[in-house]
């Protein structure tokens, strides 16, 4: 650091003597700062030759910066004829100047600068000079320092330019706290643009500097903060180097500069100063968790300002955990503005790539800074990097990553070969590269990728000897992890199911119309529908395929159902293959009893068992349990996949019947929870077919929320939203019993004041507003109630149901008219619930304002923003 500055008479010296310049440590009384001005201008004199000189350059410095560079050399020619000696005699009676002068001259403009409004553009480019001509100063007067002397003082010495800038600062720092935020804005605005000018600043102004610009922090007007944490930013990434080295606690660092910067960062409400301590903060593992988490700002120019510019400088994506990496993409690739999932996108494909691909290139003789050729490898390590076994199921961000990066990388889409190398060894990684690709030609660009998916993708025949090998791999391992009695997969297995998964995605897309790679496909599928061990979601995408495989029309639909139907039963018969004594299959349903959860039956059923089974235990009774309740379990899931890609009567399809017949109605009855449960979910399937069958169960459905536990009463509501939405008569129909209409909007009411539950609460929130939405249901008081739940206390901390009132209130009011004038109805009902529940809330509960809810109730009840939706409205 240079050493302190000497003490000179000059003009500062006057203004800070005068009691209307505030100083740091003290403020002026309230009637001495109203009365006086902020700036004080001395007396300055008659002009002089210098004078004229320096106001002519920072006139010119002012109108543009094209001749900043200059201008600066200029003003140091000037600044060295007052300041050394001068090399060659000047002429008679040429005026001399001493550097006190040129210093007086430099702070008289400086007064000036200070009253400039921000919206001067002069203002800006005279700081800019400023900065620009110190820093230049700095430099000369640094190289004409012999080196000996800086290994003595082991610090920077004083110079010109060292107590000039000192000048200049010890004016600035009184003004920090002046009343007018012009001023305080010029004036921290310079202070800040100086020290990240310069590479040193002397200590006799280090800790001033730090306690005014910390103050400014504070400041009422967000454009000096902003100023101030410029300023700050650069302090400190020095304070904690030298913390570091003075090996302080972490409790001192944490109470330090850094931690007011961090804490400023988390809690300051212009996002303008937010996105300025991002940009300027030192990036170090102490900060940049809170620098990362700005991904979830409020304001958009911050978050993008994230993944555009911060994240690119940070250098290689890699030094990242895995979970702060999948969190960055999944923030910023679902972010709802567009401008943040365009900077993600472009973060992923030209910057994480090259970090992958980039080294090689650069080790075989590549250009740094240069894009890489597109590199297959490195496209796996990417996907290696974000974990795409995990990332890459549905709901994960990794396909929409790759969707983002095929769309943004034409040399990887044309670089990128599938032989049949490549297929026989399939990874994780490659599988999911194969299968985004694939995705990405067959739905982006409205078909104009369909020839290069033909192109590099194989055939059904192909495919399919492809499915075959990897699903015989993964059903050896399952059934070998059975036969072991490991309680855990291993990684080997779990990658084989995702590798499984990934083709499995890659059959739907294609095209069946060829007959002999339909037939084997088809045999392949149905084969594998058989086995039992097959894990849910393998599953789920089988019977997915064979819906394709089979056609769209209802002939096809009802060969689909038959063959699933076998499967179902083949799968059904493991359980008579288990245990020869089993002869009637229609009663596994009821043989599988509650041996595992109630002790005395479980008793009194094995030791009939044991009188008729010679030589069985009471293990095998419980793994035999166990088997049977998985086998039903594994039954029910078939029928449910199936379900959910059947659209026609269900009265019409012999094989629907006989699967409801069988299958779930004894599931529904069945003594185990997990069945039941299950077949409760299929029956509710099967009532979406048919709307006699879901009539006659509402009554079961209505029992079942008011007897089942938290999880079921959620699939209870799920099942009645997608009944009364499928048939939207069944609630208005004149056959439709009054009280069971009561008991379903009693179930409504009664989820929606579930505090207790916030599943439960959502789940009633979303189906009441999807009903309300299409008019199945017209009730005022379960619109009264969601009202209620918007605005309450109690739904503060449950965020998805006001995300979703906050959306479905104002559509509802607006959408129809008749919805409008229903929700005046309630506005005064609304009104007295509020006003009585604020009256009843204890101090530290607080409640959205009254007038609040008004503006609001008086926006949704607005005639004018109604949608129009006949010329009839429009004549009315």
């Amino acid at each position: 650091m240079p050493g302190r500055v000497s003490t000179r008479t000059s003009t500062a010296s006057r203004l800070s003597r005068k009691s209307s310049v505030p100083t740091i440590g003290s403020r002026a009384s309230t009637a001495s700062r109203i009365s006086s001005p902020t700036v004080v201008i001395p007396d300055e004199g008659p002009s002089t030759a210098l004078r004229a000189q320096i106001c002519t350059i920072f006139g010119d410095a002012q109108k543009t910066t094209a001749g900043h560079r200059k201008l600066v050399i200029s003003l140091r020619k000037i600044q060295e004829a007052c300041c050394y000696e001068p090399t060659k005699p000047g002429k008679k009676g040429e005026a001399s100047f001493e550097e006190d002068d040129f210093n007086v001259e430099i702070a008289r403009c400086v007064i000036r600068l200070v009253g400039v409004k921000k919206s001067e553009g002069v203002g800006d480019r005279i700081v800019r000079f400023l900065g620009l001509f110190l820093r230049h100063a700095s430099e000369k007067d640094a190289a004409l320092v012999p080196e000996s002397d800086l290994e003595e003082t082991q610090s920077f010495p004083e110079t010109p330019s060292t107590r000039l800038t000192s000048h200049v600062l010890s004016i600035l720092l009184p003004l920090l706290a002046s009343k007018e935020k012009t001023v305080r804005y010029r004036s921290t605005q310079l202070i800040s643009h100086i020290i990240n000018s310069l590479d040193s600043i002397d200590d006799e102004h280090y800790n001033l500097l730090k306690a005014g610009l910390l103050k400014r922090t504070k400041d009422r007007e967000p454009m000096v903060r902003v100023q101030a944490v410029l300023g700050l930013g650069r302090l400190a990434g020095n304070e904690g180097d030298e913390e570091h080295a003075n090996g302080d606690s972490d409790e001192d660092d944490a109470n330090g500069l850094l931690g007011r910067l961090l804490e400023v960062l988390q809690n300051d409400p212009s996002a303008d100063v937010r996105r300025s301590l991002l940009l300027n903060l030192p990036l170090t593992p102490a900060t940049l968790p809170y620098l990362l988490e700005r991904a979830r700002d409020l304001d958009p120019a911050t978050r993008r300002a994230l993944y555009s510019r911060l994240l690119p400088a940070l250098g290689d994506f890699r030094h990242l955990s895995l979970s702060m990496r999948e969190k960055l993409l999944r923030w910023g690739l679902r972010d709802r503005d567009e401008n943040v999932r365009k900077a993600t996108a472009r973060l992923f494909r030209e910057r994480w790539i090259e970090d992958c691909a980039g080294p090689k290139n650069v080790a075989q003789g590549g250009v740094v800074g240069e894009a890489s050729a597109p590199s297959v490898d490195g496209l796996l390590e990417l996907l290696e990097r974000i974990d795409v076994v995990n990332s890459g199921v549905e709901g994960g961000v990794a396909l929409e990553a790759l969707k983002e990066f095929w769309e943004g990388r034409p040399d990887y889409r044309a670089a990128i070969n599938f032989d049949d190398s490549f297929w026989d060894h399939l990874t994780a990684e490659s599988v999911f590269m194969a299968r985004s690709f694939n995705d990405f030609c067959r739905q982006e660009g409205e078909g104009k990728y369909e020839a290069l998916v033909e192109e590099k993708m194989p055939e059904v025949t192909r495919l399919a000897f492809f499915l075959q090998r990897y699903m015989n791999d993964l059903v050896e391992r399952l059934r070998r992890i059975d036969n072991a009695a490991e309680d855990e997969e291993d990684d080997d297995t779990i990658e084989s199911e995702f590798i499984l998964e990934q083709l499995l995605h890659i059959a739907q897309t294609l095209d069946y119309t060829d007959e002999v790679g339909r037939r084997k496909m088809f045999a392949l599928l149905r084969e594998t529908l058989a086995i039992a061990e097959l894990p849910e979601e393998v599953t789920k995408l089988v019977v997915d395929v064979l819906r394709g495989v089979c056609g769209s029309e209802a002939a096809g639909e009802r060969e689909f159902c038959g063959v699933v139907l076998e499967a179902v039963a083949e799968v059904h018969d493991t359980i008579s293959a288990d245990d020869p004594m089993v002869e009637d299959e229609d009663e596994s349903f009821h043989s599988a009893r509650s041996e595992l959860s109630d002790s005395t039956p479980t008793k009194a059923k094995q030791g009939k068992k044991s009188a008729s089974k010679d030589g069985e235990n009471e293990e095998e009774n419980e793994e035999k349990a166990i088997r049977e309740i998985m086998v039903n379990m594994k039954c029910l899931h078939i029928a449910q996949c199936m379900l959910q890609n059947v659209e026609g009567n269900l009265q019409l399809n012999v094989h629907l019947v006989t699967m409801l017949n069988n299958l779930v109605v004894p599931a529904v009855r069945s003594h185990e929870a997990p069945i039941r449960e299950r077949g409760l979910l299929c029956l509710g399937l099967c009532c979406l077919l048919d709307k006699t069958l879901a009539e006659e169960n509402l009554t079961l459905f209505v029992l079942c929320f008011s007897k089942g536990h938290e999880a079921l009463q959620i699939t209870t509501l799920h099942i009645l939203c997608d009944i009364l939405t499928t048939h939207a008569t069944l609630l208005s129909s004149p056959t439709t019993d009054p009280a069971l209409q009561k008991s379903i909007f009693k179930i409504f009411h009664k989820a929606l004041k579930a505090t207790n539950s916030p599943d439960v609460q959502l789940a009633a929130t979303t189906a009441l507003c999807k009903l309300m939405l299409t008019s199945v249901i017209q009730d005022e008081d379960l619109l009264k109630q969601l009202v209620l739940c918007y605005f309450e206390p109690a739904t503060k901390d449950n965020a998805g149901v006001r995300q979703a009132l906050s959306y479905s209130l104002p559509v509802y009011c607006h959408s129809r008219r008749e919805n409008m004038e229903r929700m005046a109805k309630v506005v005064i009902p609304v009104m007295h619930s509020l006003v009585a529940l604020g009256d009843e809330l204890e101090e530290e509960e607080e409640m959205v304002g009254l007038g609040v809810v008004v503006g609001m109730l008086v926006d949704w009840t607005d005639a004018r923003k109604v949608v129009v939706q006949d010329a009839a409205s429009v004549s009315g």
